[in-house]
């Protein structure tokens, strides 16, 4: 299975934080590989999709939220690789569809609307052998991808990603956001060990995913799927830069984001990236690194979302 990706570039940040805590800091930018399938998206459906077509499936099922990063790169993947796909969104149907929605339909998707208590329970084997019994034979993916296949994909993100063969050692610590852990997971277990993987969850009382974290290491490596290392590297979550919770943001996260881009070229997305790198920045603003350090910090696109939280907070302003 290929799919036809730019090599994500390694961008140095020359920052004056940066500068003054004598820190090198670099993003690879997972942004740029694909229009449409980019990001840590790509890494998590990779094998997913792959078990589907040896398996025969023609159908992949996944579930997510109205502004889901996930459901547009399924929606997408799928077309390019020649699946049905059907996306089953938390909550009620909204018209007009807004632009994840919008595009994932211009893809082919089928969505399928459960109410929020129900969705809660898009884990069961009750509400996944109804949506069999309903929809037939489809391979079920789930939300955000988070599942051993998806960890399989992240174990790459770092190694494969890179420029140059071993390049990726080259840094103390590998930052990213943090959903459902999964690519934290992935990451820690292609990391040595001298080396030293921090997330930064975007929910608010965070704390349970070091549980969820163990959890997809433990079963990760348990499993018959190939493991970079026999052990993680040490990771750490960061769970002060959530800015009130999964998808809230404020004004000086907006500032923030806008003046980013403004002196870097790089655009964040305001649900998972520009959450982490403010978060970065302020750790580098605290003393939190050691002069000497090197930092990576992953890009794991998503700027989609930004079309339709613009619009959301446009009418937000207007009340």
């Amino acid at each position: 299975m290929s799919l036809i990706f730019f090599p994500p570039p390694l961008q140095q940040i020359n920052s004056e934080i940066a500068r003054h805590a004598g820190v090198d800091l670099y993003v690879l930018r997972l942004d740029l590989m694909h229009p449409w399938v980019n990001g840590n998206k790509w890494f998590k459906l990779k094998y997913n999709l792959l078990e589907a077509q040896e398996k025969n499936f023609t159908t992949l099922l996944t579930f997510g939220g109205a502004y889901s990063n996930h459901i547009y790169a399924t929606a997408a993947a799928g077309n390019l690789f020649g699946f049905c796909t059907i996306g089953v969104i938390r909550g009620e149907e909204r018209l007009p569809l807004n632009p994840t929605l919008s595009f994932a339909v211009q893809q082919g998707m089928e969505l399928v609307y459960l109410s929020r208590e129900t969705y809660r329970q898009r884990n069961t084997v009750a509400l996944q052998e109804y949506l069999q019994q309903r929809f037939g034979e489809v391979f079920i993916i789930p939300e955000g991808g988070s599942n051993l296949n998806g960890v399989r994909g992240c174990t790459e993100i770092v190694s494969n990603a890179m420029p140059t063969a071993g390049y990726a050692y080259a840094f103390d610590y590998i930052c990213v956001a943090c959903g459902t852990a999964t690519t934290l997971a992935g990451i820690a277990l292609s990391l040595h060990q001298n080396q030293r993987a921090i997330a930064f969850p975007v929910l608010k009382n965070a704390a349970f995913l070091a549980q969820e974290i163990e959890s997809l290491l433990t079963n990760y490596l348990a499993s018959d799927l190939p493991a970079p290392y026999t052990s993680p590297a040490d990771w750490e979550l960061v769970c002060d830069y959530h800015f009130g919770g999964y998808a809230k943001v404020n004004d000086e996260l907006l500032q923030f984001s806008q003046q980013f881009r403004e002196e870097h070229g790089v655009p964040l997305d305001y649900v998972y990236t520009a959450k982490m790198f403010y978060g970065v920045m302020n750790l580098l603003k605290q003393g939190f690194f050691c002069r000497g350090d090197r930092l990576l910090l992953i890009h794991t696109g998503g700027l989609q979302g930004n079309v339709g939280m613009e619009g959301r907070l446009q009418r937000f302003s207007q009340i």
